[in-house]
């Protein structure tokens, strides 16, 4: 009996070890043991970024060799405004903020991104310019991919153009809400509003917020911070204590807050 080497067969993504053994009798062949197959089925890459995940397998696939899972840190800076756009993101348990820059020093929170979206979208307009600052607001993890490899994937995959088209429309509702409800509303419902797109993106209900960081995101100073915590913890809606914010009544958050948070989720959803 002779052996011959072990050879590969691929079916897709299927791809089986099997010993080619060549049987001289026909004896041989009919007592002879079932040989051992090694199965390799590659699986998908888990990813709890929704915009990923409403990819088809294959073009998830595709885009999982340039895709590289990192560790975003709370207040670290990923854009600064009129700078290239050398990565994008694609949020796991993290949240990015957008901010604005008022006289190059003072910031105003315009947008947040986590596990729905991408941070970088410019791109998918064919822009390599940030317009914003991108800061992370809560740590976690993201997949990360450079921007080259992502405007090749862009032009080519069409589920991943539809994907970024939908949530560039609602990113889009979201920014020209928060204009009109930094003017319009009071500071206590706008953080009310804020805590809650926080919840709901991190999935956490203790977050680490300094008043410094609360002032930039709803252009108030700190007093106006402490005056706005003080209140929805009077009411018994969160407690605050050295930089950590806790949700201890998400229906009593959503009573407070103004309507601007129901608007911007229904618009997601509708996209």
């Amino acid at each position: 009996m002779k052996t011959k080497t072990i050879f590969d067969i691929g079916i897709g993504s299927l791809h089986l070890r099997v010993p080619s053994t060549v049987y001289p009798h026909e004896d041989a062949l009919r007592n002879a043991t079932v040989p051992e197959v090694d199965v390799h089925i590659p699986k998908r890459a888990s990813t709890s970024n929704s915009l990923l995940a409403a990819l088809p397998p294959k073009e998830y696939r595709q885009l999982s060799g340039d895709l590289e899972q990192v560790a975003l840190n709370y207040g670290e800076v990923l854009y600064e405004p009129g700078k290239q756009i050398k990565q994008v993101y694609f949020p796991n348990d993290s949240i990015v903020s957008l901010l604005t820059l008022v006289d190059r020093h003072q910031a105003l929170e315009v947008g947040l991104v986590g596990r729905e979206g991408m941070v970088g979208v410019p791109l998918a307009l064919e822009i390599s310019v940030s317009p914003v600052r991108a800061l992370v607001q809560g740590t976690g993890t993201a997949m990360r991919m450079k921007a080259a490899a992502f405007l090749k994937a862009f032009r080519q995959s069409h589920a991943l153009r539809r994907e970024l088209h939908h949530y560039t429309y609602s990113l889009m509702a979201q920014i020209t809400q928060t204009a009109a409800c930094n003017r319009f509303h009071v500071v206590e419902a706008r953080l009310a509003r804020w805590l809650l797109m926080t919840h709901d993106r991190m999935r956490a209900n203790t977050f680490q917020l300094t008043q410094e960081f609360l002032s930039q995101m709803l252009g108030v100073r700190r007093v106006g911070v402490t005056k706005a915590a003080r209140a929805l913890r009077n009411l018994g809606l969160i407690s605050y204590s050295r930089g950590n914010i806790t949700i201890l009544d998400r229906n009593g958050l959503e009573a407070a807050c103004c309507t601007c948070y129901e608007i911007v989720k229904d618009m997601h959803e509708a996209a």
